[in-house]
């Protein structure tokens, strides 16, 4: 499984290429994002151009990953700009449908990969149609905003509703890669890490972004000390994904149908 961390810091990207994080990624979309997600306790990582620069400099084993913004009158040039800072991979969040799909795969022209964040509704709705289109090489399903644009309470509902799994299956038929949210340390977060990471392996997902709980690991420490530190929480991620893989479909269905009860106590209790 392939991880993605985000950072604008040169020395975190640094060590997460040390931990061995596939991809590193810096994010520039900020159009609409403010809206959608400033009054939540969420990241709005407000990256710049010059950080794509700062961070390629660091790199040379893990992808540079880049978030443009959403489909906008200057697309094409973003795009291009990206490319020539040395972008490896460019993620297009937010669309709707095949049309801006297929748009935003002919502005890259193929000349570096692309992953698509489907995170909207309509999406949703369109995913059959969407996966049609021809070029798409990866899709991640972000489940911070789509489960705003569907009104749930909690990201993770998409788990335990199904809505994950449906949009997995749509996505393997045309044997296209994915991943889905993100995750935090092992023993960590409102839902346990072994349980989301397991319904990753279920589904046949093959990516997942670290969340900002890794981040914590650097907080009044040395950067040394956090980077280290880091290091420690990745491989124990990689630990536990190569334990998945004796899991039997048995314990692997266990363990997705404790996932959806934890899932249902956690909103439960945010009425009580």
């Amino acid at each position: 499984m392939d991880f993605i961390y985000i950072t604008n810091d040169s020395f975190r990207a640094g060590a997460a290429q040390a931990a061995g994080v596939q991809k590193i990624m810096v994010d520039l979309e900020i159009n609409g994002k403010e809206a959608r997600q400033g009054h939540l306790n969420s990241v709005i990582s407000r990256h710049s151009f010059e950080d794509v620069t700062k961070i390629r400099k660091v790199l040379n084993s893990s992808k540079l990953m880049v978030r443009v913004n959403p489909l906008h009158n200057d697309t094409a040039g973003e795009i291009s700009r990206c490319i020539d800072l040395g972008a490896d991979i460019l993620m297009l969040p937010m669309f709707n449908d095949p049309v801006e799909v297929d748009k935003f795969l002919r502005l890259v022209g193929g000349r570096v990969e692309t992953c698509l964040l489907l995170e909207t509704g309509q999406a949703l709705a369109r995913v059959n149609e969407i996966v049609k289109v021809d070029g798409i090489q990866n899709i991640h399903i972000g489940l911070n905003d789509l489960h705003l644009s569907l009104k749930l309470d909690f990201m993770f509902e998409l788990l335990s509703c199904g809505i994950v799994e449906y949009l997995a299956s749509s996505i393997r038929t045309h044997n296209i890669k994915f991943g889905f949210g993100g995750i935090a340390r092992i023993g960590q977060g409102a839902l346990g890490s072994d349980l989301i990471l397991s319904e990753h392996h279920r589904l046949g997902s093959s990516q997942v972004i670290l969340s900002r709980d890794f981040n914590l690991v650097y907080e009044g420490v040395s950067p040394e000390v956090g980077g280290g530190r880091f290091c420690e929480e990745v491989e124990s991620l990689k630990r536990y994904i190569h334990a998945l893989t004796s899991y039997t479909a048995d314990q692997l269905l266990s363990n997705s149908l404790e996932l959806k009860g934890a899932v249902r106590r956690l909103v439960s209790s945010r009425y009580l």
